[in-house]
Order: structure tokens, then sequence, then C-alpha cells
């Protein structure tokens, strides 16, 4: 007889374990539609900057919204200022002719980025901690790390903990590029969340984009590289929703899991954006709930007038 309660005991544990990963898992697709979450307990991959074409069949199949296509705040935090380190992973980073400009290019991107109107775009949002704001940010330049890199979320953390010192104050966001191709993967890009030592960190994930027609902004102004012009326009968007949702409970997204930057992807308001050191970068929009209310932004692939390219 105590056998017999102990099997059904056991059995009503897993029954509940099972249902508790189902809600789980339901609740991770309510939040972000796009996030990866085939694998179990992996870092959630947030704001995936689909390809062109995949970006192009979502929004032709997506219904119009019934009410406002503006996005709604979750309760959660936002990053009121960003310290970002950028990690350049995989054994041709080494390779001079691979690195090209992109090394140097992106740590002008980041050093740009901060008090430009391109960041500015998302200084209407708050959160529990306080309002977004594009001034005071601090790039503490990049590392090269040439061991093997991968496309799994538990190993961009994990090389993010191994190589970083994470900010204290939980303001760290840290970008991995890699030279690994991605294939027949749909995205180009996303970005996460997830502990360093009981740190909290932001960081994003980006394939090598070189000749890769799927993520490719096309910038003809002939300043970079096409590699590095992919890995620019992508690194806005990434960057732009870690600061707006940056992780659980959420921040700032639409009713269908939306984040700023998935609302304006691949739609350019200007042929290129200035910022506050000169570069100059082919970079798409980002959503503000302002600019749609007051219909002075530029219309996103659905048509919404919401988006700003950071004039």
């Amino acid at each position: 007889m105590n056998r017999t309660l102990i099997a059904l005991a056991l059995v009503s544990l897993a029954t509940a374990a099972r249902a508790e990963k189902m809600d789980i898992d339901k609740m991770g697709v309510n939040r972000h539609p796009v996030e990866d979450l085939s694998t179990t307990n992996e870092p959630p991959q947030l704001g995936q900057h689909l390809t062109r074409e995949e970006h192009g069949q979502r929004a032709a199949r997506a219904p119009k919204h019934t009410s406002s296509p503006n996005m709604t705040y979750h309760g959660g935090k936002i990053m009121t200022t960003v310290v970002s380190r950028a990690i350049f992973w995989g054994p041709k980073w080494a390779n001079a002719s691979f690195a090209g400009d992109k090394i140097t290019g992106l740590d002008d991107w980041y050093l740009g980025h901060t008090g430009s109107h391109y960041a500015a775009a998302s200084n209407e949002y708050t959160g529990s901690n306080g309002q977004v704001q594009s001034s005071g940010f601090l790039h503490q330049g990049h590392l090269v790390d040439t061991s093997t890199a991968s496309s799994n979320s538990s190993s961009v953390l994990a090389e993010v903990c191994r190589t970083i010192t994470p900010d204290p104050n939980g303001n760290g966001y840290y970008p991995v590029y890699t030279d690994v191709p991605r294939g027949h993967a749909n995205y180009c890009a996303w970005h996460s969340y997830g502990t360093c030592g009981g740190v909290q960190v932001q960081f994003a994930f980006f394939f090598n984009l070189d000749g890769d027609a799927g993520c490719d902004p096309q910038d003809t102004s002939g300043q970079h590289s096409q590699g590095l012009a992919a890995l620019a326009n992508v690194t806005g968007h990434e960057l732009s929703e870690a600061r707006t949702d940056p992780g659980s409970p959420g921040g700032w997204y639409d009713s269908q899991g939306a984040e700023n930057g998935d609302k304006c992807a691949w739609t350019f308001g200007a042929p290129l954006v200035s910022f506050t050191n000169g570069t100059q970068w082919k970079l798409q929009g980002e959503w503000s709930n302002a600019a749609y209310n007051g219909q002075t932004g530029y219309p996103n692939s659905s048509g919404y007038k919401g988006c700003l390219s950071g004039l």
C-alpha cells in the first residue's frame, strides 16, 4: 500500500511539473512570439532581428491591429543607462582580412551612439526604475576571444560571464559578435538577459553577416564594408530593445509581443543617420508611441506612422 501511495505521489509530481512547464512555455510564447523556447532552461532569444524575407512574410500574415498598435508597459525595469563592452568571439577574428573594419567600426558605433538623436528615439519610455536616457553611456571598448564560437544562448551567456567583469549596478550590455555564419536561421541577431555571479547582465548575439543578403541594409554610402554596415543596423535594433525591454517581467512591447525594434525592422527613414562622433550609418528606425500618436513618424512595414529615424 505504501508503494502504491509513493507511486501515485510521483505521478502527481510529474504531472504538476509538466503542467508548470507548459504554463512557462505558454507565458513565453505570449510574451514574445519570436523567442526561441525550444531548449529547456535556455536564456530566451528576445526580439530576434528577422531576415528581410522572414520579416516580410510574417508582416504579411500578421493580423491588423484592431486598436492602437502602440507598445504598452508591462511592469518591469528599463535600462536608464548603458555600460557596454563588445566581445568578438571566434577564431576568424584573429584574421585581419576577416576583421577588416568591423571591430574598429563597431567601437565607433557605440562611442557615437551616446547622446545621439537615434538613441533619444527611445527616451520616452519609463520603467519601475526610472526613464530611458540617451546620454551618459559608457563604452568600454572590446575584447577578442579566438576560441570556437556558438549560437546557443546558454553558451553565449557563458562566454559573457567568462570574459567580462559585469557592471556591478546591473547596467551592463554585452554584444557578442561571432564568426558563425547564419546558415538556415531566419534571424540575424537577438538579445537576452541573465546573471554572472549574481549580477544582472544584458547581452546580444550576432551572426557573421558578411555577404548575407537576407541581413543586408544595402548601405550604398561607401563609408563601411558590407559586413560592418549589416552589423551596425542590427546593433541598433538589439540595443534599442534591450534598453526598453531588458527582461522579465517585461518593459515595453505591443499586444503581439513586438518590441520597438521589431516594429520598425527593415524600414529606413533616412539614407544615413549621423552620430555624435561624426560617424554615419544606415539604420532602421525605432518605434515611438509619441510619434504614432502625433502622426509625426514614418510608416513601418504595416503602414503605421510610428517609426523614428534618429535625424
